[in-house]
């Protein structure tokens, strides 16, 4: 009752010195001093501090001295120099307006502030500012937030804090090694089979065995026989009867069908005479995989005496996983080293890809080529391929760690600038050592992050989450 007297005498005083006031504007009458009416309101102002209880507790922020909607996390002045009132724990601070709803948003003047969320993440909300146990700020969420809940937001101190790195996404052609075991294997193509075409007995074998090496036109052995003597004999007789026969007809081209070497055939033109053990000759270079011919052996028409590989190039067999095996192209680049040859290495290409996938290894092998002058590369030698793979054409990418893969889902977060990343769906290519191809989701140019994104991941699905919460259960 005291407080209300006194608050009815200080109204009456103060339009008293109003009506005063206008009276003597109007006839030119200087008024008296009233500082007597300002003592009365400063000491109804100090009555007023005196009657109203001290907040306790920490200073959570501060507002407008004059009650207007504006707001502040540390100690702030209006215009006119006026410090702003802190408000502590204690004090009851309500956002609600006299219609029942949400306040505006401190600044903005137009967004509703819905509440506030813990800046680390935690599933914990406030109706009005607060700090967390670390001394952080809760983060207001407005409203219509929940139209762009994808999006992460994060304050430039937490992004320094956090290690947030980004890179841009390019088009570039991506390379990677597969690395993968392989086995040394003589070349088909260079392997000949030494047989006879006809009937014939082996008079005597050259020195020649399993393993060592031959050359072109080398005596491998030495053989009779009868179909071979009866066309060298008419063969002579066309000569004496003084005919030019050509070697492609007559009697020399039975000699040729029937496997007679061309220095054989000339010889006998020329002594006029069969010799009665033809020599068989090494037909190229090369090492001898297989000796079966005997002296003194019938060999049969179509009998292996000798298998001989040329060494000079060799296969190089590699088993690729099926998941590798779509980035191995015909004509890329390999090295292959083997143990027993430490520190060297071979440079090959690849030659063929076999249209075949093992059912027990699901591995596809890869057949590489390559030159083998020294003969260092022996057949069935274990050996370590590097083969080089991926897209040879430029294609969009980005770094391997800007990829966040789930197994159901592959996310890549778009930089949108003042600390607002995007989630985004993509579709990945070729996988490089540093780089993976992006065949949909992004555009050459756009910034992606690089370090860090696994946090922005963690704050997407919290977004996310809180955003499927019910009006009673996710928001206070």
């Amino acid at each position: 009752m005291r407080r209300a007297g006194r608050t009815g005498l200080t109204l009456v005083a103060i339009m008293a010195a109003g009506a005063g006031g206008l009276w003597a504007g109007q006839r030119g009458v200087a008024l008296p001093d009233l500082s007597w009416l300002r003592a009365v309101i400063g000491v109804e102002r100090v009555a007023a501090k005196a009657e109203t209880p001290a907040g306790t507790g920490s200073i959570i922020y501060y507002r407008d001295p004059d009650g207007r909607q504006a707001y502040s996390m540390t100690p702030k002045e209006t215009a006119d120099g006026r410090a702003f009132v802190a408000v502590r724990q204690s004090e009851d601070i309500s956002f609600e307006t006299a219609s029942g709803k949400t306040a505006t948003a401190p600044g903005t003047g137009e967004r509703k502030i819905l509440y506030y969320r813990n800046p680390m993440g935690l599933p914990d909300t406030s109706k009005v500012p607060k700090k967390d146990s670390m001394g952080m700020d809760y983060i207001p969420v407005f409203e219509g937030d929940e139209a762009d809940s994808g999006i992460v937001k994060v304050s430039l101190g937490r992004l320094q804090t956090t290690g947030v790195r980004t890179a841009t996404a390019e088009r570039i052609a991506i390379e990677r090694k597969v690395r993968v075991p392989g086995t040394v294997a003589f070349d088909e193509r260079r392997t000949q089979v030494v047989s006879m075409r006809v009937d014939a007995f082996i008079d005597s074998v050259s020195s020649v065995t399993t393993g060592d090496r031959v050359e072109k036109g080398d005596d491998l052995f030495h053989f009779y026989s009868k179909e071979i003597a009866r066309a060298g004999a008419e063969y002579i007789t066309e000569l004496r009867s003084g005919s030019r026969p050509d070697l492609g007809s007559g009697a020399a081209l039975q000699l040729r069908n029937l496997g007679v070497p061309e220095e054989t055939i000339q010889a006998i033109g020329k002594d006029r005479s069969v010799p009665r053990s033809i020599t068989y000759l090494s037909p190229s270079d090369g090492v001898v995989l297989e000796r079966s011919a005997t002296a003194g052996m019938m060999a049969e028409a179509g009998n292996v005496l000798f298998r001989i590989a040329d060494t000079s190039r060799i296969w190089v067999i590699a088993d690729v996983p099926e998941y590798d095996a779509a980035a191995i192209r015909k004509g890329a680049q390999a090295t292959v080293r083997v143990r027993n040859l430490s520190g060297k290495a071979f440079e090959g290409t690849v030659d063929l890809i076999y249209p075949e996938l093992q059912a027990q290894t699901r591995t596809t092998r890869v057949r590489i080529e390559l030159p083998n002058p020294e003969g260092l590369l022996l057949s069935n030698m274990y050996a370590e391929v590097e083969i080089a793979a991926g897209e040879p054409n430029p294609v969009v990418s980005v770094p391997n760690s800007a990829v966040i893969d789930t197994g159901d889902r592959q996310i890549v977060f778009i930089d949108k600038g003042e600390g607002r990343f995007e989630p985004r769906d993509v579709a990945l290519g070729v996988r490089g050592d540093d780089r993976t191809e992006i065949t949909r989701g992004i555009e050459v140019g756009e910034k992606i992050v690089v370090a860090a994104n696994f946090l922005l991941d963690a704050e997407s699905n919290l977004n996310a989450a809180l955003n499927t919460l019910t009006a009673s259960e996710g928001q206070p």
